[in-house]
């Protein structure tokens, strides 16, 4: 699983006690697919003005420890499953080799809004094919 993304952990994304609070978790693992993409070679300018996109359908968070105030947090992703018009990333974020969360996101393929299969080469880029 490689790493796609890090940063600080801000102030400002901390409690009173400088424990990072849970929602930027899901804001580090978004930053984070923006990279994911860009590693595979996904274009996504190119694809939008074709009218295609991708939404979040799920996300779900799984806890082991906290990221504090000062940490520096590292995010790996990774893809999980390819369905026919959705995939799931994983997103395992730490703090050196100590892992804090893990979240897992499901995005759905759309094309004009409206749900489609992925296109061939997404997910040619997606398999390594």
């Amino acid at each position: 699983m490689p790493q796609v993304w890090s940063s600080p952990v801000r102030y400002v994304e901390c409690d009173q006690q400088g424990i990072a609070f849970n929602a930027h978790y899901l804001v580090w693992a978004d930053e984070a697919v923006n990279t994911w993409w860009d590693a595979l070679g996904v274009r996504w300018p190119d694809l939008n003005a074709g009218g295609v996109d991708y939404l979040v359908v799920a996300s779900s968070l799984e806890w082991r420890s906290s990221a504090r105030w000062g940490d520096t947090v590292d995010v790996d992703a990774d893809l999980e499953k390819l369905g026919r018009t959705s995939i799931t990333v994983g997103f395992t974020i730490r703090v050196g080799d100590r892992r804090c969360c893990v979240v897992r996101t499901t995005y759905v393929c759309t094309v004009d809004g409206v749900p489609a299969p992925w296109p061939d080469d997404v997910r040619a880029l997606l398999t390594g094919d």
